[in-house]
């Protein structure tokens, strides 16, 4: 059985950048479409049509994503002889029911599969059931959306309940910390990561040096972004 999907790029052999995983070999499918708009998101080119990123950089909104059979996705990723395969967006989630071919047949070939979201769509007891870990990153107030669209208590808590489920946050500072420990208190979300904000090494280095300390102090996992420290703001890698 196969199903098609929106994509933006399939790339690889890379390494996991951020969370539990870090520094592990794989490949990334990233997926085009969001239920989102963050502010400073690292990949507008995924659902903002506008065309300029904020750095003024401009792509071509009707060349960024494609229409692939899971198929197609499933012999490019192969192809990489990886032991870990990353889905990414975007929101991947908004496209959950047509992910599971491809989920499916990664996990046949004894490939670990990790779905980065945003926790603010309940997966599917299917996609659940096939194994996969999920990377769930809410976003806090500094991302520009308001919090009855970024916090979604009843996905975040279904999250919570599957097997290797990591929280990752996106902080720059103390009174994001804050943030998540309100968080975690009212929602009970653990294991939690923290990552610096920053799509160059300037930004990611100052950002964990605000954060480090206190990070360990709350007793929390601490995350770099080791993509962007290896290549910058460089896409495909």
């Amino acid at each position: 059985m196969t199903s098609t999907i929106v994509v933006n790029e399939v790339f690889g052999p890379t390494v996991q950048g951020e969370g539990p995983s870090s520094g592990q070999r794989c490949a990334f499918v990233r997926l085009g479409g969001c239920n989102l708009s963050c502010r400073w998101c690292d990949t507008p080119y995924t659902w903002d049509w506008k065309g300029v990123s904020d750095e003024g950089r401009a792509y071509d909104p009707r060349k960024e994503l494609t229409r692939r059979t899971t198929d197609e996705v499933l012999e490019s990723l192969l192809a990489m002889d990886v032991a870990l395969v990353v889905i990414s967006g975007g929101e991947p989630l908004q496209q959950q029911k047509r992910l599971i071919p491809l989920v499916r047949s990664l996990r046949d070939h004894g490939i670990s599969v990790e779905i980065e979201t945003n926790g603010t769509i309940v997966p599917t007891d299917e996609l659940v059931g096939l194994g996969v870990r999920f990377n769930v990153s809410p976003k806090l107030a500094h991302s520009g959306e308001p919090e009855s669209r970024r916090i979604k208590p009843n996905a975040l808590k279904t999250l919570q309940k599957t097997p290797g489920v990591a929280f990752k946050f996106v902080c720059r500072s103390h009174h994001d910390l804050t943030e998540v420990a309100a968080l975690q208190e009212r929602l009970g979300l653990t294991p939690v990561w923290i990552m610096p904000e920053g799509k160059n090494q300037p930004d990611v280095t100052r950002h964990l040096g605000n954060i480090a300390g206190e990070v360990v102090q709350r007793g929390w996992n601490l995350s770099t972004r080791l993509h962007v420290l290896a290549w910058g703001d460089r896409r495909g890698v």
